[in-house]
């Protein structure tokens, strides 16, 4: 379901689920827990740049045949295990770009909302938060994480409205950072990762965190995250 694939400092979190549309379901979501897990653990890898193996879908979230047949109660558990997912990401103690090769729909969309830059194919594809038409409302993790996005009046009209927007609107808008053609997708978002490796992740982690504080306030009430540190800070040596 996801390979990782280092580039120097870069990992590539590579989704290859790509017969069910990497659709997310509790085995996907244990995947994606360890998956995060190993990287994190590997101090050579400085920034995260999350992919799909597919050649028209990045993600379209939960996977519906599956989800269909569940109770209120598993379906339930299922989102509040989604909800530390984005956790995760959101508050990633590196920097994270997504390259969004094609349909980015719902829980697919939420992911790549989690990420710091969001790249997308230019002339195919759609970026939709389907949730108002499927009737299944978002979460209170889930809003902080559609807010993350960069134009978030035009994140509101995504969540409230359910269309479906290509690549070069997204753009426009300020959902995702640049549309580019297909041809270029890749090496644009892993030369955005490789711009931002390197850097002291300490550091990157609590302003990354203390930008999104709300989000990073809910990981740590979950475990997820360690304590603000209140250590002195020593002085810069150039």
């Amino acid at each position: 379901m996801l390979e990782i694939i280092q580039h120097d400092s870069v990992a590539e979190l590579r989704m290859t689920d790509a017969d069910n549309d990497n659709t997310l379901h509790p085995e996907a979501l244990r995947a994606w827990h360890q998956a995060l897990d190993e990287i994190e653990a590997n101090p050579a890898s400085s920034a995260l740049l999350l992919t799909s193996s597919s050649d028209k879908t990045f993600s379209t979230g939960i996977n519906l045949p599956w989800v269909q047949q569940q109770s209120a109660e598993q379906f339930m558990a299922f989102i509040a295990d989604f909800d530390r997912l984005l956790l995760r990401l959101a508050t990633f103690p590196m920097p994270t770009v997504g390259a969004l090769n094609g349909n980015t729909y719902a829980g697919g969309a939420l992911l790549a909302a989690a990420l710091d830059f969001r790249f997308m194919r230019a002339e195919r594809g759609r970026f939709c938060f389907a949730e108002v038409n499927i009737k299944v409302p978002f979460s209170a993790v889930m809003i902080e994480v559609v807010r993350l996005l960069p134009n978030t009046q035009a994140a509101y009209e995504l969540a409230i409205g359910g269309a479906a927007w290509g690549g070069a609107e997204c753009a426009a808008r300020g959902i995702v950072d640049q549309a580019v053609p297909q041809a270029e997708l890749f090496a644009t978002a892993l030369a955005k990762a490789q711009s931002l490796a390197g850097k002291h992740r300490p550091t990157l982690a609590t302003i990354k965190r203390d930008f999104r504080a709300s989000l990073a306030a809910m990981a740590r009430e979950q475990g997820l995250i360690e304590a603000r540190s209140t250590a002195a800070v020593a002085p810069p040596k150039l």
